[in-house]
């Protein structure tokens, strides 16, 4: 852990959009933390990055990042295709992971960045950060004594790009193997935001994507899950529509006797009566200042999860992704988590 007398010394890996709308200012608000150096293969937002918030030095090899400073810390912020040995070449040397989700696009990698996290004892989270927000951890609590029966998640949104109006074919965000569409992206939260306020994990996944090659994402995709308990979660994001029919809740959670409704970032309602409403609350915030108290304490307990509880959000995401390529094929979690 760095002396009290010293400041927490942090290298950034990755300077694109969550970096500079997020973890960096949140960062620049922080006693005790010096911006050490940064590292991107995009000279123009590297730059850009170093000038906006102070940080002295910048590579755009990370290897060599990692080799010539005295880091105490590593913010992954790179996109989860452009994940390679960093994290674990970082973890290696001691230095402690804040990594941004989704993890990895292979499990492969994510597994050999969770190994060394392992062996170095090093203190790690994966941004999953409403996890931090009370009204998550309120749903949580209300559901702590109950007996789930199924886990619902949807997300609507607006058509995507037709494909030949892609205005940079050649940007991975418009590539799928890399971007994944929001069933990749926010597919990992959704994940992970049930396995919080239930405390089950998923077993068994499936999905099917439908997806007309005149549009450049998906515009729907249903993953359907099994819980370890015998229950169901399904899990649908649809590109039609710029709001979800009739306004309905982003998570309904049903069990024996009820269920729990989840308004993001509204309100909870159990059984159709308003059980929370939560003040404003910056939940980005909150776990940045969580992992750098954390490095400078060495108390992990303040911390919601760690790298190696991320794999069990990522890989029914994943098993979905596997199934929907093999036409609907039910695949077993453990598998894709030993891969």
């Amino acid at each position: 852990m760095p002396a009290n007398n010293r400041p927490v010394r942090v290298g950034i890996y990755g300077t694109g959009r969550f970096a500079n709308r997020t973890h960096l200012p949140n960062l620049s608000k922080l006693d005790g933390v010096e911006l050490v150096a940064a590292s991107d293969p995009n000279p123009d937002n590297l730059a850009a990055t170093a000038q906006k918030f102070s940080i002295a030095r910048t590579y755009a090899d990370p290897h060599r990042m990692l080799a010539e400073e005295r880091l105490d810390a590593l913010y992954s912020v790179v996109p989860a295709f452009a994940r390679t040995d960093v994290e674990a070449v970082a973890a290696a040397r001691g230095i402690h992971l804040f990594s941004e989700k989704p993890q990895a696009t292979r499990m492969a990698v994510a597994r050999r960045i969770a190994d060394a996290v392992a062996a170095s004892g090093a203190i790690s989270t994966v941004c999953f950060r409403e996890r931090y927000r009370p009204l998550f951890q309120e749903a949580r609590r209300l559901l702590a004594d109950k007996a789930i029966t199924h886990i619902r998640f949807q997300s609507t949104s607006g058509l995507p790009l037709l494909t030949a109006e892609v205005p940079d074919p050649a940007s991975w965000h418009y590539q799928m193997d890399k971007a994944g569409g929001s069933a990749f992206d926010w597919g990992v939260h959704a994940v992970d935001y049930a396995r919080f306020m239930s405390g089950l994990d998923i077993t068994q996944a499936q999905a099917f994507y439908y997806h007309p090659p005149r549009y450049n994402m998906p515009l729907s995709c249903s993953f359907n899950f099994l819980l370890e308990n015998g229950a169901t979660m399904t899990s649908t994001f649809l590109a039609t529509a710029p709001a979800a029919p009739g306004d309905e809740p982003r998570f309904t959670v049903f069990y024996e006797g009820g269920c729990l409704a989840l308004w993001m970032y509204d309100r909870i309602e159990v059984n159709g009566e308003v059980a929370y409403a939560p003040e404003e609350f910056d939940p980005w915030f909150e776990q940045d200042r969580a992992f750098i108290e954390a490095v400078r304490t060495g108390n992990r307990t303040l911390l919601l999860n760690d790298y190696a509880d991320g794999l069990h959000s990522l890989a029914p995401v994943l098993a979905g992704w596997e199934s929907a390529q093999r036409g609907g094929e039910l695949i077993a979690v453990a598998e894709v988590m030993a891969s």
